[in-house]
């Protein structure tokens, strides 16, 4: 549940895209991206190097993909845990607050921030829902010549949001969590897949050096001063901060419900280590083939198709491609119900002032307004008002992630210093 919580969509929009774009701008040290212009130069790409521009634009797409979002999440979800289930607080996000603001959290300042991240989260889950559904109706325009348009879009949309309904209404065990392990069997069988049939050493040894390659550029990429150009500090990591942040309340929340009853050890490493590793995986996997298959065949389908796209060109080059290709079209529906239904959840637990078992048709509710705003944000412009959404309803969160890092030093600091409290639990 946590990981097709906090990851899904992303993973499977860019998984392939992301890297790609970066390889293309590093091999031209100069180059279009995402239509501005991009220097690579200052990172020391050296143009028309394919090894490292290979390097260089894995250690990119980890560095937005990594350690970064997860830490994000876990900030929220630690100090929504502590408060709620060790100091007896509302699983809400003004009880983040508490050591600021004290029995006033129950008051305007409260309220407002729990508004704010109520609106946050409706915004950062419609830019998921829209990539979900523009991909999804990509495969299908791929694989069956189904008109790709906005209508397309809308109809897969409203389809999606009814079977979120209907798995609101079947509960979370029996909902979000069937459906969750469903799409981590399908996701990791389609990564083996690709392992297995695809450039297997490339991939294995690329893991490593990805990560190698991430340690070395780190410095170069979190400088956003000394380039030419400001496409990849504010067209790429801005976004996905934002997003990330944006997505904090409700995978933040999200993660602390299902977390109860575990030691912050157990936590960190659930929530950091095991994502940011998986996530590295299938970037290497995926990002790794479709760079492989330009260098080492020529094949150039990949590089020239539209984003969304990108994963159904580069599973083509493969064995059993339509079979692939249709299961990637499902893992887009069923990570777009499991967003749709947890996220649901979490906004109906901030409006319920904390209740972990408010009334269904209150989540009804929210799934459907979720889906009528990705509706609404794609027919008013596309990837790019949803791309603006995310960054504007997300700068504000923040200062929620500032003070959430407070909040956990506060919260631990005051816990039991008994010998039973040497582990200090979650739940």
């Amino acid at each position: 549940m946590l990981f097709a919580a906090g990851m899904g969509i992303g993973l499977m929009f860019y998984g392939v895209s992301e890297p790609m774009s970066h390889f293309s701008s590093a091999m031209g040290g100069t180059a279009m991206e995402n239509g501005v212009r991009t220097d690579w130069a200052p990172l020391g790409a050296a143009a028309g190097n394919a090894q490292e521009s290979a390097r260089l634009s894995m250690a990119a797409t980890i560095f937005h993909w990594g350690l970064h979002p997860w830490a994000i999440y876990a900030i929220v979800a630690l100090a929504l845990a502590i408060f709620a289930f060790n100091k007896g607080l509302p699983l809400t996000m003004r009880s983040i607050f508490y050591p600021i603001l004290g029995e006033r959290i129950w008051g305007w300042p409260g309220h407002i921030i729990d508004i704010l991240a109520v609106f946050a989260t409706l915004f950062g889950l419609a830019t998921s829902l829209g990539l979900g559904a523009s991909q999804a109706a990509a495969g299908l325009g791929y694989l069956f010549g189904i008109p790709d348009g906005n209508l397309t879009m809308m109809l897969l949309i409203v389809g999606i949001t009814l079977i979120a309904i209907l798995s609101i209404v079947a509960g979370v065990d029996k909902g979000v969590k069937r459906l969750s392990q469903l799409n981590m069997v399908l996701a990791f069988l389609l990564l083996a897949f690709v392992i297995v049939v695809g450039p297997t050493l490339v991939i294995m040894t690329g893991f490593f050096d990805s990560l190698l390659a991430y340690v070395t550029y780190l410095p170069a990429l979190s400088n956003p001063f000394g380039r030419e150009d400001a496409n990849f500090s504010q067209g790429w990591t801005a976004f996905y901060w934002a997003w990330w942040i944006s997505w904090s309340p409700f995978v933040g929340m999200f993660i602390a419900r299902i977390s109860r009853g575990r030691t912050v050890r157990e936590f960190l490493i659930a929530v950091l280590l095991v994502p940011s590793l998986v996530s590295v995986l299938w970037m290497s996997a995926f990002g790794g083939t479709g760079i492989h298959q330009l260098v080492s065949a020529g094949f150039e389908g990949v590089q020239n198709a539209a984003l969304e796209l990108q994963l159904f060109v580069m599973l083509a080059e493969l064995p059993l491609a339509a079979i692939t290709s249709f299961i990637g079209i499902v893992l887009v529906v069923v990570f777009f119900i499991t967003s749709s239904d947890s996220g649901s959840l979490v906004i109906d637990t901030i409006t319920a002032g904390g209740k972990v078992n408010a009334p269904k048709p209150q989540r009804v509710f929210w799934a459907t307004v979720e889906g009528l705003i990705a509706i609404a944000l794609l027919l008013g412009g596309g990837l790019a008002a949803l791309q603006a959404m995310a960054v504007s309803t997300g700068l504000p969160f923040t200062l929620v992630l500032l003070v959430g890092c407070y909040s956990i030093v506060k919260g631990l600091m005051s816990e039991p210093r008994s010998r039973s409290a040497l582990k200090p639990s979650v739940g």
